[in-house]
């Protein structure tokens, strides 16, 4: 078992070029590519996020509308420019609000820590780098979606993964009992949304006619169509660098929420994983499947070219809908330790934006990227311990 020695570093005010050479020092080292062509998963040196303390909060009103979709003004070059946080700035955005289904709520701050494998002590630090309106239409140019039809598909991995929040919004499993969102799919970034308390998450099962109950049942039990098996939500995780007054006034770098079902849905899951520079990602592409407003009942999938990044966001033109935020992003690369390929999580579908680039205004949509922090807090959300939490 690791030991964790804590060192305590003066650290209340990292200036912007320090923060950076420890962000990619500590936990930015990655393995380089071997002599095979395969695009394979990096190995970082992750970081560590514990709870410090929790506190007991005011029942929320649960009065917000459900937005589907989020908007912001700031693109890429914005994002690039803006200062990164500070060491308490950091903590900050990483603490998080836990809800649960009997309208409880807390409040827990966080600690951020960098281990060592044991090759010496661990070190305390917290760092991390951290318009106009388009309406419904996320279309560019011809519609590249695909509506994923019939139960040999929709039941299968990876488009199983793929669930229905009761808000109207897309998630993924990405665990036994938890679903992977978008935060203001359940919280405006004020209050949270009508139906939050009685949160419900939905999965695609076969609708037999006649009674049928499965494969073995008579020719008469084929089903007919799709319907939603819905499971309810134990507890809600939203980081403070969502809700107002606690995160920069520049969009969507925490626009990420974890769900915790009241029982296991019994379906292979995705796991999560630090996402790569888009460079190393197979072909520069992402793929995502959700529920988009405009196909209702219907599960859809794409995948499209990453046009531009910064630390926490990717910058697509993936043709989306409302409906679809809160999707997993996700890419297929090889795992070198145990020799196959796999697929993880790396984002998490956000919503649009317009973009002014040199005077001429251009839209993209936005995932969230699971930075090295950001995989640290929600795998501990998952596991409840860290030492689960040392691969990315």
């Amino acid at each position: 078992m690791l030991q964790m020695t804590v060192i305590v570093l003066s650290m209340a005010e990292i200036p912007g070029l320090l923060f950076l050479l420890l962000l990619l020092c500590v936990v930015g080292q990655v393995s380089p590519y071997g002599a095979f062509w395969k695009p394979t998963w990096p190995a970082y040196r992750l970081p560590v996020v514990l709870p410090q303390s929790t506190l007991n909060l005011a029942k929320p009103d649960f009065g917000a509308e459900a937005k589907l979709e989020v908007s912001s003004s700031c693109g890429p070059q914005c994002h690039k420019g803006t200062p990164l946080p500070t060491y308490e700035e950091a903590k900050q955005y990483l603490s998080y609000e836990t809800l649960y289904s009997n309208g409880s709520r807390t409040e827990t701050q966080v600690g951020i820590y960098i281990l060592s494998n044991g090759r010496g002590g661990a070190q305390h630090q917290d760092s991390e780098s951290s318009g106009k309106s388009r309406r419904k239409r996320q279309i560019y140019g011809y519609d590249s979606r695909f509506s994923i039809f019939g139960k040999d598909f929709l039941l299968n991995y990876p488009f199983s993964t793929s669930v229905k929040l009761s808000t109207g919004c897309t998630g993924t499993l990405v665990a036994e009992k938890h679903v992977l969102t978008a935060a203001h799919c359940i919280h405006d970034g004020k209050t949270y949304v009508k139906g939050t308390q009685k949160l419900r998450v939905g999965f695609l099962k076969p609708k037999f006619k006649d009674g049928g109950r499965g494969a073995n049942s008579s020719s008469s039990a084929l089903p007919e169509k799709m319907k939603f098996q819905w499971i309810r939500v134990k507890r809600t995780h939203v980081p403070k660098g969502w809700i107002k007054g606690n995160a920069n006034d520049i969009g969507m770098d925490y626009d990420y929420a974890l769900l915790e079902l009241k029982k296991p849905h019994k379906r292979k899951f995705m796991k999560i994983g630090v996402s790569p520079p888009a460079k190393q990602l197979p072909g520069g592409r992402i793929h995502f499947s959700g529920y988009d407003n405009d196909r209702p009942g219907n599960l859809v999938y794409r995948f499209c070219d990453v046009k531009d990044e910064t630390y926490d966001l990717l910058y697509q033109q993936c043709d989306a809908q409302p409906g679809a935020s809160g999707s997993g992003v996700y890419v297929r690369m090889w795992k070198r330790q145990q020799q196959k390929w796999e697929r993880k999580i790396i984002g998490i579908f956000s919503g649009h934006q317009w973009v002014d680039m040199n005077g001429s205004p251009q839209d993209f949509n936005v995932a969230v990227r699971i930075t090295p922090l950001k995989y640290a807090q929600i795998c501990y959300w998952i596991k409840g311990n860290y030492l689960d939490c040392r691969e990315g």
